[in-house]
């Protein structure tokens, strides 16, 4: 077993943890030299593709010189912690990858603290060498002081370095060298990663992942941490709650290139493995249970996961367009979908409401809660969602809130503005330093102050700013943040939008919808210039046609090209009084209550209006 290494690939978002699996793969000769591969080969969801960004954790192995070394490429988005935390149990080592000119950023930390809490032996990759103006050698020292201030221990501040450029195809331990591969970390890797930590004792393993097969089901994924594993053998799985369900051994698979193999042999400890275990379809097995011995059950402690900082309420769509585009649209269809995330995605939680059209969904931010809805618009659902919400906790007799890092690299010209934004949300500044050309700020900011502020940062920095943040604790109620938020634009009429209304309307703010567009009445159509101050306007109306003169004057009203959200966007624009629906096809913000006369009933009722 000495001729196994488990290792996971960490660094922040967009360092180019994915691009340099890619070139391992390529080093270990896993594709002819004519195979047309692609780029980010392990990046094969859609989503992640399009954003360019991993979500989920992804094991892949390669033989190098006689060694066999599995690969956990891992997420450095903070919103899918649940999925690093989780994977990282089964490796004995950790690859950091840092970009050159950026150097350690919030997930670089988040994603080093977790590997060092658990002691894992760490070889530091000083990525995109080849950027201008980066200085490769003081991101270097900037890894060891990060080190050092998250308490790792001398063993692992003593890690070896290599320099190069994963996009071109290089490594070496001297930065300005270029050589012709990157076999330079692969022999690091063979040489200060640990052979498999294996314990004495009966068969123990760990479930850190699953997997699924539409034709086999469900798949247990982790690390064999002692005894042995071989197909047929009877075992016992330990459930987080301590349950016990005697199984067997159906099938047992053994990572090999991008792919599982199926393997009659006795797997080892040490060994990272997917098992098919014979149960009934009834008993769902989970992430934290742990397959144990038949005669004498040993379970590991489960997975400590940390807590969601946000919640949404999801509903069915019951606007007038509702079934319109979607294929699943009932209440138990977004129950059942819901749940079933739930198997797989440690750092979410679903909570039942009063109705049983909704539920309340917890996850660890927008961005965390959007790729999960983008993925059900794409499978064919319709829903709605409410305002974000943060969860606020008492915490020894005080009420706290969840408290971000957040850093923010801009051009220097723009740092006074963007200091101004974030301390009207309650952010506070730690540090201020140059580099380059540009000036990195840190600040402290409660979670409530995030939303909604990428879009005004970077309209407020042309663009320019780079932002980054990660949860860091729950602390003391920050105060009430002054909201700004202009009123909305609301339809009076259903029916088809006309160029005529639009251009006529174009003086209240500007539009989210264009001519053709189908709207309803109670649907946000656009923002007013006035803060807070909501106008139902009618934008289905034509011109009276009297001849022809008048029908082409008609077609040729000039209207404002219309403002379009991203789904992340949206998320974060809607107010409390509004829903977000979503489609497969569509996004549309909409008031929770449709009607003008009954909105302006509940809004005297909260004591928001005086009535007239």
């Amino acid at each position: 077993m000495q001729n196994i290494r488990n290792i996971a690939i960490i660094a922040h978002v967009d360092h180019g943890k994915t691009t340099l699996v890619d070139r391992m793969l390529h080093q270990a000769k896993l594709f002819r030299d004519n195979q047309e591969t692609g780029d980010l080969i392990l990046d094969n969801n859609d989503l992640e593709r399009e954003r360019g960004i991993t979500i989920l954790s992804k094991n892949v192995s390669v033989r190098y010189k006689g060694y066999k070394i599995n690969i956990i490429d891992t997420p450095g988005h903070s919103d899918f912690g649940g999925e690093v935390e989780r994977v990282l149990n089964m490796a004995d080592g950790v690859l950091l990858v840092v970009d050159a000119f950026e150097g350690p950023m919030p997930q670089t930390r988040f994603v080093l603290q977790k590997a060092i809490e658990l002691g894992l032996k760490p070889i530091v990759v000083i990525n995109k060498v080849d950027k201008p103006n980066c200085d490769p050698e003081l991101t270097q020292e900037a890894v060891f002081d990060l080190m050092f201030n998250l308490g790792a221990s001398n063993e692992q501040l003593d890690f070896p370095t290599a320099y190069g450029s994963a996009k071109q195809g290089w490594m070496n331990g001297d930065w300005d060298t270029p050589t012709e591969d990157i076999s330079y970390l692969m022999d690091l890797i063979i040489k200060y990663i640990p052979a498999p930590r294996v314990s004495e004792g009966n068969t123990q393993m760990m479930l850190s992942s699953l997997d699924y097969s539409s034709y086999l089901g469900r798949i247990a994924v982790g690390r064999l941490n002692r005894g042995t594993l071989q197909a047929g053998q009877s075992i016992m799985l330990v459930k987080r709650d301590q349950s016990r369900i005697q199984s067997k051994i159906k099938e047992l698979y053994t990572f090999e290139g991008l792919g599982k193999e199926r393997t009659k042999n006795v797997v080892e400890a040490g060994e990272i493995c997917a098992v098919l275990l014979d149960l009934d379809k009834s008993v769902m097995f989970e992430i934290g249970d742990t397959i144990c011995d038949i005669d004498n059950p040993e379970p590991l402690p489960p997975i400590k996961v940390d807590e969601p900082t946000m919640s949404m309420l999801f509903t069915i769509n019951n606007s007038p367009f509702f079934g319109k585009e979607g294929k699943f649209v009932t209440s138990r269809h977004l129950r059942d979908r819901l749940y079933k995330e739930l198997e797989k995605n440690l750092a979410m939680r679903v909570e039942e409401t009063n109705s049983p059209d909704s539920l309340l969904v917890y996850g660890r931010g927008i961005l965390h809660l959007s790729i999960l809805i983008e993925t059900m618009r794409r499978e064919g659902y319709e829903l709605q969602v409410g305002q974000p919400k943060v969860i606020i906790k008492e915490i020894d007799g005080q009420k706290c809130e969840p408290i971000e890092q957040l850093t923010i690299l801009v051009p220097e010209e723009f740092s006074s503005k963007v200091i101004d934004v974030v301390t009207r949300r309650k952010g506070e500044i730690d540090t201020i330093e140059t580099k380059g050309d540009r000036v990195q700020l840190d600040f402290k900011i409660p979670s409530r102050g995030i939303i909604g502020l990428r879009n005004t940062l970077l309209t407020a920095t042309n663009g320019e700013a780079i932002i980054a943040h990660r949860f860091s604790d729950f602390e003391p109620w920050k105060g009430d943040i002054d909201d700004h938020k202009m009123g909305a634009l609301i339809a009076k009429e259903t029916g088809e939008a006309t160029a005529y209304s639009i251009s006529k309307l174009q003086d209240r703010g500007p539009f989210f919808i264009e001519p053709g567009d189908q709207v309803y009445s109670g649907e946000v159509i656009g923002e007013s210039l006035r803060p807070g101050n909501d106008i139902v306007i009618n934008v289905v109306t034509s011109k009276n046609l009297t001849n022809m003169r008048s029908k082409s004057a008609d077609d040729k009203s000039t209207t404002t090209p219309p403002i379009k959200f991203s789904l992340e966007e949206a998320m974060e624009y809607i107010r409390d009084d509004e829903y977000l629906e979503i489609t497969p096809s569509s996004l549309r913000i909409r008031k929770i209550i449709l009607d003008e006369i009954e909105r302006k009933r509940a809004r005297i009722a909260a004591g928001k209006e005086v009535e007239d």
